[in-house]
């Protein structure tokens, strides 16, 4: 008999789940109801009366349609089975999913299982086993934001090397990026908070502009005064300027420029709050009611709940070592260019650079043009 498979599956698949032959609609009524044909309750679960079933196809040595009954062109068996069989790569794959209870995070009971099947737990070694899932798309969107974060730091490093023709300075300014950093993960121990990866991430990426422009913003007003110093002190351009002067403009640089640095931080930070802590207004019934309808929380701050914490607690930490560290620093790389100036002077047999006393004491020799 040329019976196809498919026409037998069909037919059992009709009698078990039904299929749509028509559709009705009811004077008055616009919607569309479906007509199904389905075997009845006291059929549909009596394996007999499946396979009594008959099957039509079109016998092809006659050319007429004729019906046969199911058991008389196949066989039932009992078994079990798989619904479906998934394959990835040409290889069966089985998945196993489940959901994590709230107050428990993934990524600790991922790390759990992963460690009790480390520890001896049974299983053939013909097995391939991969967590995937969201420990997938998270491993993704880390590895991507990790490249994003170099690069960033990257093209911000030429730029200020483009601008200040230097090494040394646009190192200095890269540190405050290593500042932002560390003020988010303290941060995040402290106050007991999950490390998003996606918006945690989003925000020490965006904190790169912020904690640097402000170093720049120090810095440059520092390399200014130097400038000053060299000409009031009649010394060339490219001379170093002595390190009580310079101790002197770096003192005068960070009372200049504390005011600008700090409210860039704290207009950032207070900008931020509302989102960090899910403030909500709504604008429109403010203006047509009078009413705010402030609330508190919501499903916005769980979503740029992160990122903003994340800048703030970065630009916080930044901001106080920024205006601390950035002139420390740029006060040992002047004591290195004066001990490279004087070493330079010794053995050149030129007149020698004089250096300054380190002490509150004025005087200074002759400098090294």
């Amino acid at each position: 008999l040329d019976v196809s498979t498919y026409a037998i599956a069909d037919a059992i698949r009709t009698a078990l789940f039904g299929k749509q032959v028509s559709t009705y609609r009811i004077d008055g009524d616009d919607d569309d109801y479906e007509v199904n044909i389905r075997l009845q309750d006291k059929y549909r679960y009596d394996p007999q009366a499946l396979m009594d079933m008959r099957v039509t196809f079109r016998d092809m040595l006659t050319g007429q349609i004729r019906q046969v009954p199911i058991s008389s062109v196949a066989k039932e068996e009992y078994g079990n089975t798989f619904s479906a069989i998934k394959r990835k790569d040409l290889k069966r794959v089985v998945t196993v999913s489940s959901n994590v209870i709230a107050g428990y995070n993934n990524n600790e009971v991922v790390q759990q299982i992963k460690d009790e099947m480390a520890s001896g737990y049974p299983y053939d070694d013909r097995y391939n086993i991969r967590f995937t899932g969201e420990q997938e798309d998270q491993a993704k969107d880390k590895n991507f934001l990790i490249a994003a974060f170099m690069v960033a730091i990257f093209v911000v490093f030429l730029i200020i090397v483009a601008q200040f023709n230097s090494i040394s300075y646009p190192v200095v300014v890269m540190s405050t990026v290593v500042f932002s950093t560390i003020g988010v993960f303290l941060g995040l121990v402290v106050f007991r908070m999950d490390f998003v990866i996606l918006m945690t991430m989003l925000g020490i990426i965006s904190l790169i502009g912020v904690v640097v422009n402000n170093a720049i913003v120090l810095m440059d007003f520092a390399r200014l005064l130097f400038a000053r110093g060299r000409r009031k002190l009649g010394l060339a351009e490219d001379a170093v300027l002595p390190i009580v002067e310079s101790r002197e403009a770096l003192v005068i640089a960070g009372k200049t420029r504390l005011r600008p640095v700090l409210l860039t931080a704290v207009t950032a930070i207070l900008g931020l709050l509302p989102l960090a802590v899910g403030l909500n207004f709504n604008f429109f019934t403010l203006f047509m009611e009078g009413d705010p309808h402030i609330h508190m929380g919501g499903d916005n701050v769980i979503f740029w709940g992160p990122l903003s914490w994340a800048v703030i607690y970065g630009l916080t930490f930044a901001t106080f070592l920024t205006l601390i560290m950035v002139p420390v620093m740029l006060l040992i790389i002047a004591k290195i260019k004066h001990r490279r100036a004087w070493k330079h002077a010794m053995r050149a047999g030129s007149q020698l650079y004089t250096p300054a006393p380190s002490g509150p004491q004025p005087g200074h020799g002759p400098a090294l043009a």
